[in-house]
């Protein structure tokens, strides 16, 4: 962290990062827990079903770290990790846009989990090395359960990019769809400037990884991977610009706190 900052300036970036970082897996888990009950078959069922709860898990530790910075800092009182999930505005969730885009078929929620866990694993590797103890401790926590699900998300693009030519057109629409949201993970925001994150090494990391696995899906030759370079990326989330899908996924995610305030069982 930038030894120039203020100590006030470099707390609220370390909040801010913090939550985004939780927001993000929240998001997604919220996403990816449509698929209970629904999955094509009820191995892969379970397989995304446990996928989501590890997202979770991530979540509640850093929910649980953020709150503990406020409070220390005196910005709030008695903040808990479920006040942070469930009584926060859209305005004030600062997950990347891409965890909140409907699930859609089952090609699109494999397309937009293999981007993101390829994403979660460079950026971990890097996190364990922060100057940082509990956030590097909750990344190395979080790689071993990461590593899983790039295989698993890397198997299935596999299965189903060179699988049948129905399954390799959804895929094909899936990349078309969910690609210019993959950008805003490689934009820094201001409380992101000063985290220790190389961001443009971790998108290069993450594009060599991705290509490899799309090209050896037959979905993208190295002519597609230099054009898919140049699409233009949505942005926005990271600063509490949402698409219109996020006030739908809080009404679903906050409405048994919102409506019976202090709930528990």
């Amino acid at each position: 962290m930038n030894a120039y900052l203020s100590n006030a300036a470099a707390s609220d970036a370390l909040i801010n990062y913090t939550l985004h970082l939780a927001d993000s897996n929240l998001i997604l888990a919220q996403r990816n827990g449509e698929w209970c009950a629904h999955g094509p078959i009820l191995e892969q069922d379970i397989a995304i079903t446990n996928i989501t709860l590890d997202l979770i898990g991530q979540a509640r530790n850093f929910y649980q770290y953020a709150s503990v910075l406020l409070n220390e800092n005196g910005q709030q009182t008695d903040v808990t990790e479920d006040q942070l999930a469930y009584l926060r505005t859209e305005r004030e969730f600062k997950n990347l846009l891409i965890t909140e885009l409907p699930i859609g078929d089952w090609g699109h929620t494999i397309m937009r989990q293999f981007f993101y866990s390829y994403y979660q694993l460079g950026l971990y590797e890097q996190l364990k090395k922060s100057s940082d103890s509990q956030i590097a401790a909750i990344a190395e926590k979080s790689l071993k359960e990461t590593k899983y699900h790039t295989k698993w998300s890397a198997d299935w693009v596999l299965r189903l990019g060179d699988g049948t030519e129905e399954s390799r057109q959804r895929m094909l629409k899936a990349l078309d769809q969910i690609w210019p949201y993959t950008g805003e993970m490689f934009m820094p925001v201001d409380y992101e400037n000063n985290m220790g994150i190389q961001l443009q090494q971790l998108k290069n990391d993450w594009e060599q990884q991705v290509f490899e696995v799309l090209e050896a899906a037959t979905l993208c030759n190295n002519v597609e991977a230099t054009a898919l370079k140049s699409v233009f990326m949505q942005s926005g989330g990271k600063k509490g610009v949402h698409t219109e899908h996020m006030g739908l996924i809080l009404s679903d995610l906050q409405y048994l706190q919102r409506t019976y305030p202090g709930a528990n069982w």
